[in-house]
């Protein structure tokens, strides 16, 4: 029997365009510069995985996650490269394929696909499609993808695009079964849906963690309803590491603020105060000392029993050189005392 994978970190982002210190809108040039240097700098660390996620609009700089994965891939060696997520209810699979084998091919076999609906909706506009059709949407092309992804050529017939007579869908990967995750932010029936088809699992994060515990556990016996065995579960949460606590709160807390009132605004203003309690140890905020982050990872896998922790990082307009002051102290003290811990346990 092989020893189990151990416990997985890394990096995302979404390359939003949150305004710096001074008030001034980053720019996308910027903005995807900054990427590629955490990509370079998390790879170089010992990081296991480096992730970029999908928008339209005009205060995110991505919205080819394959494209910037495809020029991170030529600047690394060994980490990971993952999109976080995909919004594959707007998308064409046979395109989100060809896309990820691609950089498969380029990366000599790092590539996977994290297939999710989106927080936002403006893809559907611009694409065309039926905003009332969302969730037909993800369940007709998610199945698509995975028939892709295990058949060639394949036959198929949905609802929401053409149908496909032994149609070859190239190039395949280098991996002999490119990864697909399903990203789940709190719905049930997402958590369900993954189970059922063995695919494993990202938790976003943003709430308070231990409601996520039921989310894991029906995931897991809706996987072995399926007689499927349960994928891996990872979870993605918002980040920051300094040496000290204080420094840490201190430095993210005006960036963080800035953050939430501009991506997340149905949460209203964040005072210090609630900052203090998001971060708090059963709180979802990572934010402060290596030792903290290591004991809030710790927790966390003793409710849900993941083994891939992503840190959504450069969030706020934080400068570049905390962000990746950030990203080394992930790697060089957080990780390894993470598998230290759990290889004891």
């Amino acid at each position: 029997m092989s020893a189990p994978a151990p416990f997985e970190i890394g990096i995302f982002t979404f390359g939003e365009l949150t305004r710096d210190a001074h008030g001034n809108p980053l720019d996308a040039a910027t903005r995807t510069r900054d990427i590629l240097e955490w990509a370079r700098v998390a790879d170089q660390a010992g990081l296991d995985v480096f992730g970029v996620g999908e928008h339209h609009r005009e205060d995110f700089a991505v919205s080819s996650p394959a494209v910037v994965l495809a020029a991170a891939a030529a600047q690394t060696k060994n980490i990971r490269l993952t999109s976080t997520v995909t919004v594959l209810s707007s998308a064409d699979p046979v395109r989100v394929f060809e896309d990820f084998s691609t950089l498969d091919l380029i990366s000599g076999g790092r590539a996977e696909i994290t297939a999710g609906r989106g927080a936002y909706v403006e893809s559907f506009p611009l694409f065309g499609q039926q905003l009332e059709r969302y969730d037909e949407y993800f369940d007709d092309r998610l199945e698509l993808l995975l028939r892709i992804r295990d058949e060639n050529p394949l036959t198929w017939q949905g609802s929401t695009r053409a149908p496909l007579k032994d149609a070859g869908v190239w190039p395949r990967p280098v991996q002999p079964t490119l990864p697909v995750w399903a990203a789940v932010g709190g719905t049930p029936s997402s958590a369900e849906r993954a189970g059922r088809l063995g695919l494993p699992l990202y938790l976003a994060i943003l709430g308070a963690p231990e409601r996520f515990r039921s989310l894991a556990q029906l995931y897991r016996r809706a996987a072995e309803a399926a007689s499927r065995e349960p994928g891996r579960i990872g979870v993605t949460s918002h980040f920051y590491v300094e040496q000290t606590s204080q420094g840490a709160k201190n430095t993210f807390f005006p960036h963080y603020s800035s953050y939430i009132e501009q991506n997340m605004p149905r949460a209203g203003r964040l005072d210090r105060a609630s900052f203090e309690a998001w971060s708090a140890p059963d709180g979802a905020l990572f934010a402060g000392s290596p030792a903290e982050i290591v004991d809030k990872i710790l927790w966390e896998h003793e409710i849900l029993g993941h083994t891939r922790f992503l840190a959504q990082v450069g969030l706020g307009g934080l400068s570049q050189s905390a962000t990746l002051r950030s990203i080394e102290l992930l790697a060089t003290e957080v990780l390894p005392a993470v598998r230290v811990a759990l290889s004891s346990s």
